[in-house]
């Protein structure tokens, strides 16, 4: 994996987190941090899928792009439409 690979992997998982946080309505259980750190691992692998399915990963292509905005998407709603609401500490 390139340096080009590996900083676009980590900016489209930060704005999958982000942008995947305000689009999913309703209550947000799922910490902020855990959305991003969900989304850029999931960029992460797409990266890596990408690059097992034979696609130039060293410069950004449209297709390496569109695996890895899918897979920190999905990843992203996952985590946000999964996340179980936090006991309260205070009695």
């Amino acid at each position: 994996m390139s340096i080009a690979g590996l900083v676009t992997a980590l900016l489209v998982g930060v704005a999958s987190g982000l942008f995947g946080r305000l689009v999913i309505p309703g209550r947000r259980e799922a910490p902020i941090w855990l959305t991003v750190s969900v989304g850029v691992v999931a960029a992460l692998a797409g990266t890596i899928l990408a690059r097992l399915a034979g696609v130039d990963t060293g410069t950004l292509t449209l297709l390496t792009l569109v695996i890895q905005v899918g897979l920190a998407g999905s990843g992203v709603v996952l985590v946000v439409a999964t996340a179980k609401p936090q006991p309260s500490d205070a009695p």
